[in-house]
């Protein structure tokens, strides 16, 4: 199953578009799932709720959190959190990281049409949050399909192959990019 190197988790969390999937835990101990905007600042994944934004209850409640960002194209690529948000700013502190905000935005529409969207929503206080990707409890998995000489049978990781099976089989003899490419 190949992972995404350092550099290429860098790029990939540095690229414009990719949604953040954030998941929290309810008041009633479910879990809930939301896309969101996010930008990579250093070594955290950071996000902006509006002040009454029921996944900001949840992270005050609960700030265990699950993280997931993903790409529809080949190769798939995605990389997922599980750790604990913290809250940087809480709503009102806006003017602090506004800065911020409008770069977040940038992300995900032009800059003209950002600044406006910032300009209009100024007096929606928000919160800044902030979820580590290297804290001691934080488990950062990634993930992307094969491509070019790699073998396709590492699409799954070896455990997800029952033994004695066709694909365990092409896994445990490293012909699997043979199989599925013989022109390479």
């Amino acid at each position: 199953m190949p992972k995404l190197s350092a550099t290429e988790m860098d790029q990939f969390l540095d690229e414009q578009g990719h949604l953040l999937r954030i998941g929290t835990i309810d008041a009633e101990g479910h879990p809930s799932v939301v896309p969101i905007w996010f930008i990579r600042e250093g070594d955290d994944i950071m996000f902006t709720p509006r002040g009454p934004a029921v996944f900001l209850k949840d992270i005050r409640r609960d700030p265990r959190v699950g993280l997931s960002i993903d790409e529809d194209p080949l190769p798939y690529r995605k990389v997922t959190l599980r750790g604990h948000a913290r809250i940087v700013y809480e709503p009102g502190h806006d003017d602090e990281w506004r800065d911020l905000y409008r770069r977040i935005a940038k992300r995900y529409i032009p800059e003209d049409a950002a600044d406006a969207y910032v300009h209009d929503t100024i007096d929606q206080p928000r919160a800044l949050i902030a979820v580590s990707l290297t804290a001691a409890d934080a488990r950062v998995t990634t993930w992307r399909m094969p491509v070019g000489e790699e073998d396709g049978t590492g699409i799954w990781h070896r455990r997800y192959y029952v033994d004695g099976t066709h694909m365990a089989e092409l896994a445990d003899s490293g012909a699997g990019r043979a199989a599925y490419f013989p022109e390479t």
